[in-house]
């Protein structure tokens, strides 16, 4: 029986696909912690009081990617390249979803405009982080190779997108909520059909890694492309809600550390 479970023990289990696995989720967090460290230093004056909360958000995921990193290297194994079109963070920015990286090279301030865009953006992937990571906490949270990463990320997660709920409607409160709510749209619509594209490209490679068959190959296909459909039916609206956190200022303070991985 095909479920989320057998799949990510499947893909732990062996070094290839293990590989491949840490290398796209490394690069991905370590291109955030880059994106939003380079936020942080545009931030436009009137919203200076965010720039010390968007460094932490930065910083975590910095800290996500030297964790993946080291479960590499606990197995020795190098990262390998990541295939384009498993390239997410790559993906939406082409789509235009984000804030571009060309804007963030430059040396300009950025907008208030800007900033709704980028928390809005967050807001959307970070759902997905969370929920990705919720589901790894489950099943792999006492795992003795992954589990104590898998719940370091999770809790980290959980409280960027507390951040992204309590920005945004603080935001909200203060005349935004119409510009707020039309870059949720956009950033849920595209991320989506960015999210089945990637999924179906990474179950391809791991797949071919795996020598999985045909018909599982087609079934884990159909699961992406079903759960696209329900996502863009209606599921999607759960990705641009905006509720306050049962936690407030999440990512006041310094960086959580993570022991034992360098």
């Amino acid at each position: 029986m095909l479920s989320a479970r057998s799949l990510f023990q499947e893909i732990v289990d062996h070094d290839e696909s293990f590989q491949l696995f840490c290398s796209i989720a490394a690069s991905g967090e370590s291109q955030g912690g880059w994106e939003n460290a380079r936020i942080a230093a545009l931030v436009p004056d009137g919203m200076r009081d965010l720039a010390p909360k968007i460094t932490r958000h930065g910083a975590d995921e910095d800290k996500h990617g030297r964790i993946f990193r080291a479960l590499l290297r606990n197995r020795g194994l190098p990262a390998v390249p990541v295939p384009p079109e498993t390239d997410y963070t790559m993906l939406l920015e082409r789509r235009g979803i984000g804030l571009a990286h060309d804007k963030l090279r430059r040396e300009q301030p950025l907008t208030e405009r800007d900033i709704i865009v980028y928390l809005a953006h967050s807001r959307v992937t970070e759902q997905r982080a969370a929920d990705q990571m919720e589901m790894l906490r489950r099943h792999f949270g006492d795992h003795p190779e992954v589990g104590k990463a898998i719940r370091v990320i999770s809790h980290d997660e959980d409280n960027h997108l507390a951040y992204c709920h309590e920005e945004l409607l603080r935001l909200a409160r203060g005349g935004h909520g119409r510009a707020i709510h039309q870059v949720l749209r956009e950033s849920a619509l595209a991320e989506i059909a960015v999210y089945r594209d990637v999924s179906l490209a990474v179950m391809e490679h791991m797949g071919r890694l795996l020598r999985w068959p045909a018909p599982k190959a087609a079934a884990l296909g159909a699961g992406i492309r079903g759960m696209y459909a329900y996502e863009r039916f209606s599921g999607w609206h759960r990705m641009i809600d905006l509720r306050p956190p049962e936690l407030t200022n999440p990512l006041g303070g310094r960086p959580a550390p993570a022991p034992g991985f360098a």
